[in-house]
């Protein structure tokens, strides 16, 4: 990464999500991801489901029965609360499908983002598992894997990505990764104060698992909830220790195959 640019990323406050999806269109509109499907599920008001190859954003939709601080659900007197968040791939900054990806076609960007170049892919799907968000996945039509490149074409041309420039409410905000880390730790702060005590930044920790997140989140509930592993580590970690351990257990059995060898010499 070059000396001169700053890591840049994304900072999604699920408390002013509306789930309007344009984030989603958007996304598929500049990238030209192609259509998934947009099937019924019966899944709440959610037809994607999940990240892939052909999904970049995925605006989640929770319903519970509880109330969302010191607002009126307006349904009476009973506790109800929407849960919506726009997820997209965390750009991880020990990224695992980097580690495991065999030809180059993930790279890391000068801007600290993550990218795939499907011209590149060889179809292994070795990044696919690696992933400890499943975000990565395989297109049907090409077999070559695909995910969210933050527009990097867009970031060369100064331009924010964009799914952040059509987010209507900023629930998804663009910009340096530090300054959004800063800006994070004060929204927390006042969604606390409005009476969401469940309320937690994911992914903002450079301490944690994947040495923090590009794309980070204020969650309203346990990342569980929102489909999040709680605590996400980079899975290629012990790759290292591992081929320690293969090294010598390989030399211990050509040690053994030697001696066997010497033993019917003699």
């Amino acid at each position: 990464m070059s000396s001169d640019l700053k890591r840049v990323g994304f900072f999604t406050d699920t408390s002013v999500c509306i789930g309007c999806k344009a984030c989603e269109v958007a996304c598929k509109e500049w990238n030209a991801v192609p259509e998934d499907g947009l099937e019924f599920t019966g899944m709440s008001y959610d037809n994607t489901v999940g990240l892939g190859a052909d999904t970049w954003r995925h605006v989640a939709f929770i319903e519970q029965r509880k109330p969302l601080g010191h607002q009126e659900p307006g349904v009476g007197d009973m506790d109800f609360r929407w849960l919506m968040a726009s997820d997209v791939c965390k750009h991880c900054t020990h990224a695992a499908c980097l580690d495991v990806c065999p030809t180059g076609s993930l790279f890391r960007t000068e801007h600290g983002t993550v990218v795939v170049q499907e011209d590149v892919c060889n179809g292994c799907g070795y990044c696919v598992p690696a992933c400890p968000f499943g975000v990565i996945g395989k297109r049907e039509s090409t077999g070559t894997a695909a995910k969210c490149t933050m527009c990097y074409d867009r970031l060369g041309a100064g331009e924010e990505p964009a799914c952040a420039k059509t987010c209507p409410t900023d629930s998804i905000q663009f910009g340096d990764l530090d300054e959004l880390r800063e800006r994070a730790d004060r929204r927390l702060a006042q969604v606390r104060e409005a009476g969401v005590g469940s309320a937690r930044l994911y992914g903002h920790d450079p301490d944690d698992g994947v040495g923090g997140q590009g794309a980070f989140f204020l969650l309203l509930d346990e990342p569980e909830v929102y489909g999040l592993p709680p605590a996400p580590v980079v899975t290629t970690r012990d790759l290292p220790s591992m081929w320690r351990h293969a090294g010598v257990a390989a030399l211990a059995l050509l040690a053994g195959m030697a001696a066997t060898a010497l033993r019917r010499r003699r």
